[in-house]
């Protein structure tokens, strides 16, 4: 099943964050894998919803690219680094895998290996296997003979090669064995001939015992024995698959990180002719492969913006991403998509007001719980009734979802509105922090932050603090004008701070002495006075 990302604005408020989780819980009692998201902290208004409430906060979302821990990657298959070639083609068998990492004990990637690098050694020049079983271990060509070690020796000594003997009238007498892997029948005759002739290591086959003077005489010779688990075809065609993984692994492998963004790592990727890649994580263990089909043919999230539809707001990269849906009561300014999607935008207070409403057609119900968080984001996104976006539809569905989440509306107001009281702890940065938009206003870049505060009594020690830390915020976001409105809802208006390159003509037009607010009754909304007015001197100016 598709998943699908619902996330509000970039420095959320109550209204973003709590439409996102109002409207995938939506689309998941509709069958879809819908997943909240946030796009920054959340503010301390929001917190005290969300526990009141028993939620919790959205998962952050810091980029519509989708990154490989976000996928189904393969099995993260592997061998260790001593097992054997035989135990590696077993294990690609079993898991109908034509690749495989070679990790240490610690899983950790070491090297990697393919089918076609293993077909190598019984299809290639016989050198290769020669090499290969020069430093093979006893332990392991007896395990993949499936044998029994009757004579072992740290003295053994072999060249790589392998010498089947056929018994004959002759005997041994024409082999040239010296260092060599011999196979050889149950004979004790030509298997104590052999070992004077200075054999490295005799194999056994179709034998169950050595007698005990070949056994004394393989221990004088430094000569070790071992009876093989098959016959004389398969002991032959298996032995070259002994020694250990590591000796054909391919080492400095292409390995991925697993927090890396699967477009990049498809770019990579191009300029390699390998099938699949190791996925790692900041430890370095294997956590899958990445297929280079897969990653090819990728594509980014599939999203769905509430409370916001400009680009410049969303998540980092959104316009690589699919966007699904849009549900907004806001301007539709720099939105596009290559194909016709869901857009609903109303001329309502409040996102959560139209998410209420979409639930109410669809006829799901709402929990109690959500109900209240549904109502405390109309209430903070409407100032409490006051604002001026507000409709009589805010208020239509703030009274059904009361009903539901049987609380008294006013005294939740309260709570909510009056719950950061004492905003003269708050750091004067916090206040840039937390209900902040950026809009391009006739090619200036604007940033707006809106804080709604108990009363204006409250600022009066705050002036020179907050024009300051304006001050270092313009120049640490290098935007042309940004303005801190502080809103009072008792007061029923905002105070102005503005600083940057154009902040004289904010300044100059509300009659501001710059450096020293102005209180400007009447005027509380971001959306329908505060940016209009803004938009209109700075078009008049520009």
């Amino acid at each position: 099943m598709e998943k699908v990302y619902v996330c509000g604005h970039r420095h959320p408020d109550t209204d973003s964050i709590v439409s996102a989780i109002a409207y995938s819980y939506l689309k998941q009692r509709q069958g879809e894998y819908a997943i909240a998201c946030r796009l920054g902290p959340v503010n301390q208004e929001t917190k005290y919803l969300l526990n009141r409430f028993d939620f919790d906060e959205p998962v952050a979302l810091e980029d519509a690219r989708i990154r490989l821990n976000e996928i189904d990657l393969e099995k993260p298959i592997a061998v260790y680094e001593d097992e054997t070639i035989f135990e590696t083609l077993d294990k690609m068998k079993y898991y109908q895998q034509p690749y495989v990492c070679v990790v240490d004990h610690h899983n950790k990637v070491k090297g990697m290996v393919t089918r076609n690098d293993l077909a190598d050694i019984g299809l290639g020049d016989t050198a290769l296997g020669i090499d290969l079983l020069k430093n093979a271990s006893l332990s392991n060509i007896c395990k993949t003979l499936q044998g029994k070690i009757i004579v072992g020796d740290e003295q053994m000594h072999l060249n790589g090669k392998v010498s089947i003997v056929a018994l004959s009238k002759r005997l041994s007498a024409d082999y040239e064995v010296r260092d060599r892997i011999v196979i050889i029948g149950d004979d004790p005759i030509s298997q104590k001939h052999l070992i004077q002739k200075g054999a490295g290591l005799l194999v056994v086959v179709w034998a169950k015992e050595i007698q005990e003077d070949v056994i004394e005489l393989a221990k004088e010779y430094h000569c070790p024995i071992l009876i093989s688990g098959y016959g004389s075809m398969n002991t032959s065609r298996y032995l070259f698959f002994s020694p250990s993984i590591s000796s054909v692994m391919k080492e400095n492998v292409m390995c991925f990180y697993e927090d890396e963004y699967l477009e990049d790592v498809a770019k990579k990727m191009v300029r390699k002719r390998y099938r699949a890649y190791p996925v790692i994580d900041k430890e370095n263990y294997l956590v899958g492969y990445i297929l280079k089909d897969h990653a090819m043919n990728h594509q980014n999230k599939t999203l769905i913006l509430v409370d916001h539809n400009e680009f410049s707001q969303s998540v980092k990269n959104i316009e690589k991403a699919c966007v699904k849906e849009v549900i907004d009561h806001h301007r539709v300014y720099d939105f596009y998509s290559s194909e016709p999607i869901f857009f609903r935008n109303e001329i309502v207070g409040s996102s959560a007001t139209i998410i209420t409403s979409m639930f109410m057609e669809q006829e799901i119900e709402i929990p109690k719980n959500l109900a209240g968080l549904l109502l405390g984001a109309i209430i903070s996104d409407t100032l409490n009734f006051q604002s001026p976006t507000t409709t009589a539809k805010d208020i239509r569905i703030a009274e059904k979802l009361e009903a539901i989440a049987q609380l008294n509306m006013d005294e939740f107001a309260y709570d909510i509105l009056f719950m950061n009281s004492n905003i003269e702890s708050k750091n004067i940065s916090d206040f840039l922090k937390e209900d902040v938009k950026s809009f391009d206003i006739e090619g200036y870049r604007v940033i707006i932050a809106q804080v709604v505060i108990p009363s204006c009594d409250c600022m009066k020690t705050m002036h020179e603090a907050i024009q300051e830390e304006l001050v270092h915020y313009a120049r640490k976001k290098g935007c042309d004008l940004v303005s801190l409105v502080l809103t009072s809802v008792t007061d029923n208006g905002s105070y102005f701070y503005n600083e940057g390159k154009i902040s004289q003509w904010v300044d100059q037009e509300l009659e501001i002495e710059h450096g020293y607010p102005k209180f400007l009754e009447n005027i509380v909304s971001r959306k329908k006075q505060i940016v209009p007015m803004i938009t209109q001197i700075i078009q008049k100016n520009a």
